[in-house]
């Protein structure tokens, strides 16, 4: 049960690593985890993408208007610009856990964030992101259940999902 854990957790930290490079680089996380995966096809030394680590990076790249706007309206004192670049990645994929990873309890990515904040950040960064990610938490369950009702609405609506009409 152990490996697992770990496992995630290694993932977690290097969806971490793939936003801070595609920030630091100037691209797009999808570019970096394509960058990746072809090394990994490429070389046989070097290991494939976790795939919860593809799907963590790729999901805070779909979802970061929202993710950006939640965590930017729960830090209090600074704005989202000015914290460190790993904070930056690290509140990122947590709160894509918190909206989107539907098999992580909360308290998980939470403590999973804090954890990558003492292992990659400064000595004031776990309390940070504990701070804001549980403010965050507090409006989770409304975010998802409205997500919800809009994809059950756009499912009733005779349309496939995500079909705009006018």
């Amino acid at each position: 049960m152990s490996r697992p854990v770990k496992g995630r957790h290694q993932a977690r930290k290097r969806a971490v690593d793939l936003l801070f490079e595609a920030e630091a680089r100037g691209l797009s996380p999808a570019e970096v985890v394509d960058g990746r995966t072809a090394l990994a096809g490429a070389n046989p030394d070097v290991a494939p993408l976790n795939p919860y680590t593809a799907a963590a990076a790729l999901g805070v790249a779909a979802h970061s208007a929202h993710i950006d706007d939640l965590l930017s309206s729960h830090l209090q004192g600074w704005t989202l610009d000015r914290l460190p670049a790993v904070d930056r990645a690290i509140l990122r994929v947590a709160v894509w856990e918190l909206l989107y990873g539907d098999d992580v309890p909360e308290p998980v990515a939470v403590d999973e964030a804090v954890q990558l904040a003492k292992e990659l950040s400064t000595d004031e960064s776990p309390a940070f992101v504990n701070g804001v990610l549980g403010q965050v938490m507090l409006v989770t369950p409304q975010i998802r259940a409205a997500a919800q009702a809009v994809r059950e609405q756009g499912h009733n609506s005779g349309y496939p999902q995500g079909q705009v009409t006018t």
